[in-house]
């Protein structure tokens, strides 16, 4: 039986340490904030229940082996879209189904694009499921993979997610749908892989499902199931640094303490585990600070709005605009986007919400916390405040005007997310890395990585999945 150590109690550690303790290892999680989640956070109030990170859940049977009990409800649609000129499209995990909606909505060309494209999609998650997703994989190892031709072909490496839609999709509609789905990835549709359209297919053929009371629950969940299993899940314990040689051999705490560890599972973003936690501190390569953050109003809203569905996007006429905003260009820096997508989020969940009021979650993609050329400085005095006043006019202007139904409304920009989760910048997905994020194994023996900042990515799912790799990684006591 091996002592192993795990610093962060966000879903990718919380699921590496139920994985490793029906192993038989003993296992300890040491978690710097007062509860668990990470990102996948809660805020309560006046009888109203939030979800302040994910509101979506994506493949859930990737937690099938976590034995968690969860029961998800399937969503349909997944996402309502509401283009510019108000036209409406709802998508649907049941292909047959969404063609049909394209076509009632955007005319028989676009559905029969549609198509097309997603043959070509299948064949990139396929590719990717097999050889990418739930294996080991760095820059290195990825170079020498077996690759199929076709596999290769499809994938289309040193292509953008933006070229691949323009040569399938015709109506610019489809084409902005399929650009939303870089910002999954926290990354720019004209920067963004080809190889992202798996992330189109994976959502739209497994489904959107949804948590009642919150996806919160989930990491409730992973925390009885540790409980279950022995773990201790120690917070407001945070780690000082990671002590080892060619091998780790521990860890230290804050308070001074010392704890040894025969392997430790990094769930901190890798850029931090690199710079902060590590005997000799370094730079990953490869890394950009080029990752998009979320600036979010929860609402508690009195009444009824049947235009909404459990998520709605409202998008702009100038998408590109938005991207410029986020990322900033050489002739002009990162600032808040004048006229965004709008992402809502509205359960019809009686338990998260009084009765005869609803409890919207509102986001829109945002410039990275800091003082940078690339960034925004969201803890400018009247910054906040100001610029969510402006995201409820532009709703308004898009045809759902809430203003006088608000019974309040809490605010988190991205640095409020880099404060609560040691996001930096208070980036939504970790640090961007493009397809290849750091690797599972670290850079000294025993050291593991997990977390929407390693490899295969972010997401609730895309983390699960890291934590699998490393589990399978370490093996049985």
């Amino acid at each position: 039986m091996s002592d192993i150590v795990v610093i962060g109690a966000g879903v990718g550690g919380l699921a590496a340490a139920v994985r490793l303790a029906g192993q038989g290892h003993r296992v300890t999680v040491f978690e710097r904030a007062a509860g668990v989640g990470g990102k996948l956070a809660v805020l309560e109030r006046d009888g109203y229940r939030f979800d302040t990170g994910p509101s979506l859940l994506t493949l859930p049977q990737v937690f099938d082996d976590l034995e968690l009990g969860l029961r998800p409800r399937a969503l349909d649609p997944v996402v309502r879209h509401v283009f510019p000129d108000r036209t409406v499209l709802d998508s649907s995990s049941v292909h047959s189904v969404f063609l049909e909606r394209i076509g009632a909505a955007l005319g028989a060309e676009a559905a029969g694009d549609w198509d097309r494209f997603w043959r070509r999609a299948a064949r990139i998650w396929h590719a990717s499921w097999d050889s990418v997703l739930r294996r080991p994989v760095s820059a290195a190892s990825l170079a020498r993979l077996s690759w199929r031709i076709g596999d290769l072909a499809a994938i289309a490496p040193g292509r953008s997610l933006r070229s691949l839609g323009r040569s399938y999709l015709r109506d610019r509609r489809l084409r902005m749908l399929l650009d939303r789905y870089a910002t999954y990835t926290g990354t720019d549709p004209r920067r963004a892989p080809a190889a992202l359209a798996a992330i189109p297919y994976a959502e739209l053929t497994h489904g959107g499902w949804y948590l009642d009371g919150g996806l919160g629950t989930l990491g409730d969940a992973l925390h009885a199931r540790c409980a279950q299993l022995g773990v201790r899940v120690k917070l407001s314990t945070p780690v000082a640094r990671i002590d080892a040689d060619s091998a780790v051999r521990g860890v230290t705490l804050e308070s001074g303490e010392f704890v040894r560890a025969d392997a430790i599972v990094s769930n901190v973003d890798a850029s931090v585990l690199y710079r902060d936690l590590l005997p000799s501190p370094g730079r990953l390569t490869g890394l950009t600070d080029r990752s998009l953050g979320g600036f979010v109003m929860l609402l508690g809203v009195r009444g009824e709005t049947p235009s909404l569905a459990h998520h709605t996007v409202f998008f702009p006429h100038d998408y590109d605009a938005e991207f410029d905003a986020i990322f900033g260009s050489a002739s002009r820096r990162a600032r808040p986007v004048d006229d965004p997508a709008i992402f809502v989020t509205r359960a019809e969940d009686p338990s998260v919400h009084p009765a005869g009021c609803e409890a919207w979650f509102v986001l829109v993609n945002a410039a990275r916390h800091g003082t940078a050329w690339s960034a925004v400085d969201w803890r400018r005095p009247g910054l906040a405040d100001a610029y969510g006043r402006h995201l409820l006019d532009v709703l308004a202007r898009r045809g759902l005007d809430v203003r006088d139904r608000l019974e309040f409304t809490e605010i988190r920009t991205p640095a409020d997310l880099a404060d609560a989760a040691g996001a930096p910048g208070g980036s939504i997905y970790g640090t961007a890395g493009g397809l290849v994020r750091p690797a599972n194994q670290g850079p000294v023996r025993g050291l593991f990585l997990v977390g929407g900042s390693a490899h295969p990515g972010g997401g609730l799912p895309m983390v699960t999945l890291s934590a699998q790799i490393v589990a399978d990684r370490i093996g049985p006591a």
